[in-house]
């Protein structure tokens, strides 16, 4: 099958440091020439992929020192960059939320987005209604809830390489803390429930622009002065192993919709269990029990984390991959474009060099199940 993948420009691919769609862009396009596809790459120069890359920027958005910078105008002309191309593939994959449906109204037939953002925003239904021929991948069931009428195809949840992570069979006996500083993931929620355990918390983080505020008079004053934490920043692939592999468990306190939380599967791979909050999509991605505990109050999340260590960390490193691989991941992507190829005239000469066609059907549900 010839695959064009469209990542957002934002982030290398995979993101040199903190980065959630970029990362999972670049694990599925991976996945997909290993399984075999011919796979198109559309990203900025600096990414790193076994598949052909079409460059449309010199380098990632966020890190560009350039002081002046237009999100809009990259994007556009990406999209402009695989529009010329368009006949070329027999699946175009966006991952750009919706920016390209005016521009691809003629090829939503062989287009397919996944969308990794929250969907809870005011302008967000007239969008989905207006341009309704666009078939849509949720990251989690619960993502898809504000746009319940929109037309979903599919559920895929998120995954990852094993070989990527190290399994850790022992910890080092601290909390961990992977994400961003803002009040939606509520890392001030992470520091009570270390200091009321009196066990150490190493919290990796990246403090966006829009967030200084809240770090400065919220979070960074509960950091200082408190010897149990240990604040280390942004922090890039190679060194998740170690920090997630040595936490005791991860900490996942949100207080918001959460689409997915990759941050959860990558603990699961280094064998750590996750202390979740429910909250968005935490009840699919955490077996509660196993792969670690889902908790609704404050209480229950210090009783967790102070019994995370009970877990088997074997059992839940199986459980990633079984669940959450990028194989299988990819996979799952194979069977939704295969349903898109059977709606199509020419899918059954497409579909014999693919896979075994499954009966069309209007909605897939590719969730990793137990």
């Amino acid at each position: 099958m010839k695959i064009a993948q469209i990542t957002p420009l934002y982030e290398a691919v995979p993101p040199k440091l903190y980065g959630g769609t970029e990362r999972v862009v670049a694990h599925l396009t991976d996945a997909l020439v290993d399984l075999g596809h011919d796979v198109t790459l559309f990203a900025s120069a600096d990414a790193q992929t076994k598949a052909r890359l079409v460059p449309v920027r010199d380098q990632a958005i966020r890190l560009d020192p350039a002081p002046l910078k237009s999100d809009l105008a990259a994007h556009l002309s990406m999209l402009g960059e695989v529009l010329d191309r368009a006949d070329e593939f027999d699946v175009i994959h966006f991952h750009t939320d919706m920016v390209h449906f005016p521009l691809f109204q003629k090829y939503a037939d062989k287009t397919l987005t996944t969308l990794h953002g929250r969907l809870d925003m005011k302008d967000l239904p007239g969008v989905y209604a207006r341009w309704s021929e666009f078939g849509l991948v949720s990251i989690s069931d619960d993502q898809r809830k504000p746009l319940h009428f929109a037309n979903w195809k599919a559920t895929v949840h998120h995954g990852m390489p094993g070989e990527q992570y190290i399994f850790s069979p022992m910890s080092e006996g601290y909390l961990a803390f992977l994400g961003r500083i803002s009040p939606e993931k509520r890392p001030d929620r992470a520091i009570e429930i270390a200091t009321k355990l009196g066990k150490r918390l190493k919290m990796a983080a990246k403090v966006d622009a829009a967030d200084k505020r809240y770090w400065e008079e919220t979070i960074r004053p509960l950091v200082e002065g408190n010897p149990l934490i240990e604040f280390i920043g942004e922090i890039g692939d190679h060194q998740k192993s170690a920090f997630l592999g040595g936490a005791e468990a991860l900490l996942f306190p949100i207080d918001w919709p959460e689409p997915f939380g990759l941050v959860m599967i990558e603990a699961m791979a280094c064998g750590t269990p996750v202390i979740a909050f429910r909250c968005g999509s935490t009840p699919e991605v955490i077996e509660d029990g196993a792969t670690g505990f889902l908790v609704d109050t404050m209480e229950q999340a210090i009783a967790a984390a102070g019994r995370a260590h009970l877990l088997d960390r074997e059992a839940i490193r199986a459980r990633f991959d079984l669940r959450f691989s990028a194989t299988a991941m990819a996979r799952r992507y194979l069977d939704v474009y295969g349903d898109l190829l059977a709606r199509r005239p020419f899918a059954e000469a497409a579909l014999d060099d693919v896979v075994t066609p499954l009966r069309p059907r209007e909605e897939r549900s590719f969730a990793a199940t137990a």
